[in-house]
């Protein structure tokens, strides 16, 4: 925070006002995916973008401290690794003179230099949203999603770390090469959104005991039935997306502190490891699916499920990268 705070105050000792030059005004930049813009579903459900993304939040915030800063907010929804440095996505690209994100942003930084005080990214999440299929529900409005119809792509789940792995370096060295000394970069890692399939595969068993079906398990041989306890354990969607994510977190973490980028632990406030229900719960929720619940629409049945924050989860995830600001 002293970087962007020296920046600004440089600023304000030059005599510039209202007809200072565009040079002189201090910039807080914002690159990533659908989290960076603010997503969130409208009345509808549809999604759109809004200005309460953590971005806009953190941006209130350090703009308390000089209301001369700017928010130069160049985030794009559906953006992975590959497209950020690429392009490739029509409604992405149309906002790229420079041809990507990543090289309009590198284009921005080598242009204002140390008036740039904060870089924050948001990357990598969408190399794996395509990897739990039967997520989104179906255009009949009497279709529900059924735990029966969702399943993990394993080699979509290998490409999307093999790309994370290659890229986030490519895209960590380039903006801290295009970057003043005096800038300070923050990345974040993930929060689980799919932790919420867990409730369908509750709600299910919960029709199960409803319907009072029979119980045959005295008819299946023991050796069977191990097999399908394993089966049942290896399809837990919500337990595997946690090994996923963490690998992705892991990934994340490794690339941009070998870069020299600050990491702003989401998942840490998350909790996404976390599978205790408190003593005092009054959903009898685990705390890492709680925290999915309250601070993203995953479990909205009216607008949902859908993977964004809510501005409760924006506020929480602006938190903290404030505490990494420095």
């Amino acid at each position: 925070m002293a970087a962007v705070v020296t920046a600004l105050v440089v600023a304000g000792c030059s005599g510039g006002g209202e007809g200072a030059p565009a040079s002189e005004q201090n910039h807080y930049l914002s690159l990533g995916d659908s989290l960076t813009v603010g997503v969130q579903p409208d009345e509808s459900g549809a999604t759109e973008e809004t200005p309460e993304g953590y971005t806009d939040v953190l941006y209130r915030t350090l703009k308390d401290t000089d209301s001369t800063l700017r928010h130069e907010r160049m985030g794009c929804g559906g953006e992975d690794t590959t497209t950020f440095i690429e392009g490739g996505i029509p409604q992405c690209d149309d906002r790229y003179e420079a041809g990507s994100q990543l090289d309009q942003a590198v284009a921005f930084l080598e242009e204002h230099g140390d008036r740039v005080g904060l870089v924050t990214l948001t990357i990598g999440g969408n190399n794996f949203t395509d990897c739990v299929a039967g997520v989104e529900p179906a255009s009949d409005a009497e279709t529900e999603l059924s735990i029966d119809d969702l399943g993990v792509d394993e080699d979509c789940v290998a490409d999307g770390l093999e790309r994370l792995e290659t890229e986030v370096p490519v895209i960590a060295e380039r903006l801290t090469e295009a970057a003043s000394p005096d800038t300070q970069i923050v990345a974040m890692t993930y929060y689980n959104p799919f932790l919420a399939l867990s409730l369908l595969d509750d709600a299910e068993e919960s029709d199960e005991d409803v319907e009072g079906s029979e119980d045959v398990s005295q008819d299946v041989p023991d050796e069977t039935a191990e097999e399908v306890a394993q089966e049942r354990a290896e399809s837990d969607l919500a337990a595997r997306s946690i090994e996923i994510l963490n690998q992705v977190n892991e990934s994340l973490t490794t690339s941009y502190q070998a870069a020299g980028i600050d990491v702003a632990d989401v998942d840490e406030v998350f909790e996404g490891s976390n599978t205790e229900v408190p003593a005092d719960s009054d959903t009898g929720m685990p705390v890492n699916l709680q925290h999915i619940c309250d601070l993203t629409w995953m479990c909205n049945t009216a607008l949902g499920p859908d993977i964004h924050t809510n501005l409760a989860g924006a506020q929480e995830i602006a938190e903290v990268f404030q505490a990494q600001v420095r």
